[in-house]
């Protein structure tokens, strides 16, 4: 991929990382008000039905998880980047071959190409959740190297 191809696809990350925080501190803000006194301004002592609660309820759960599913979406923007960085940006983590462009166009953030990610969703492959450096058997090797320091 050439620099200003990278650049743009850059860029369109960061455009949709900025529009997702924007709209997750909107419904953060309409999802975490205090109560449906605070949310109309009424301030009446009047009773307040179950069913408007129960609405009220409904509503807020739906907000809080929209807001979770940008917040995967953000870290999913924010692993693009980082593989920007790593120069490992457009390459199948899955297959090592390169992303095709329209792919990238559709979801700039993806990690795999199509047909690796359809045989993911077929149960055909795993995904890669470790890399090699975060193995356990890594890990007990640092515990390991800090047990002989420590004695």
């Amino acid at each position: 991929m050439t620099a200003a191809t990278i650049e743009h696809f850059k860029q369109m990350l960061f455009q949709k990382r900025r529009e997702i925080v924007c709209n997750v501190n909107e419904m953060e803000d309409e999802a975490l008000k205090q109560s449906r006194l605070d949310a109309s301004g009424d301030l009446s002592s009047m009773p307040i039905h179950m069913a408007d609660i129960g609405t009220d309820n409904y509503e807020q759960e739906f907000a809080l998880g929209l807001m979770d599913s940008e917040r995967k979406l953000l870290n999913e923007i924010d692993k693009a980047l980082h593989r920007i960085e790593d120069g490992t940006y457009g390459i199948c983590k899955g297959s090592g071959k390169p992303i095709r462009k329209a792919r990238l166009e559709a979801q700039p953030w993806a990690e795999y190409c199509v047909e690796y990610a359809r045989m993911m969703e077929q149960g055909l492959v795993k995904e890669h959740e470790q890399s090699i450096s975060e193995t356990p058997e890594s890990e007990s090797e640092d515990e390991s190297e800090e047990e002989a320091s420590i004695d």
